[in-house]
């Protein structure tokens, strides 16, 4: 099924940031279009954040995402639409919270959040059909960055 934005993303701001500065309206794979979209904002804004700032940065964006995912799904009559996806952004960053640097950190980091996204391993299978509005929209990315992120430490501390 392909990815149908609404012109709202282009004309509201929340809306905007919700679909990840319209990253989520590509017509395929919007999830992974976001979750590009959230490498060169990493690169450029957080990458070089104090390990605190950073983790203030990943606490505030996503109260943030609670927010804008909820007031978005609301005003659009989905539930998570597949658009919106702040949340990937949020769960990419938490992925790379404490990566070492490197292009092969990024990489890696992209994949696997995508794959504990798509795949939805328990307890992220459960929360994605059972935890509704912006909190439930975030929480399954969330904890699939928490996933990610511990995979990434484990491969850079005992494999790389």
């Amino acid at each position: 099924m392909a990815n149908s934005a609404p012109a709202s993303v282009w004309r509201n701001p929340i809306h905007f940031l919700a679909f990840g500065l319209g990253s989520g309206a590509a017509p395929k794979a919007p999830g992974t279009f976001g979750t590009l979209a959230a490498v060169p904002i990493y690169l450029w804004l957080l990458e070089g954040l104090t390990n605190t700032e950073y983790f203030v940065m990943l606490v505030l964006t996503s109260l943030v995402g609670f927010y804008l995912c909820g007031k978005t799904s609301k005003d659009l009559g989905v539930h998570d639409h597949s658009g919106i996806v702040w949340d990937e952004f949020v769960g990419y960053w938490i992925t790379m919270w404490l990566a070492p640097a490197g292009w092969e950190y990024i990489v890696l980091g992209f994949v696997l959040f995508r794959l504990f996204d798509i795949l939805k391993p328990w307890p992220i299978s459960w929360i994605d059909k059972n935890v509704h509005g912006g909190f439930g929209i975030m929480v399954d990315d969330i904890l699939a960055g928490v996933m990610s992120f511990v995979v990434l430490q484990a491969l850079a501390h005992f494999v790389f």
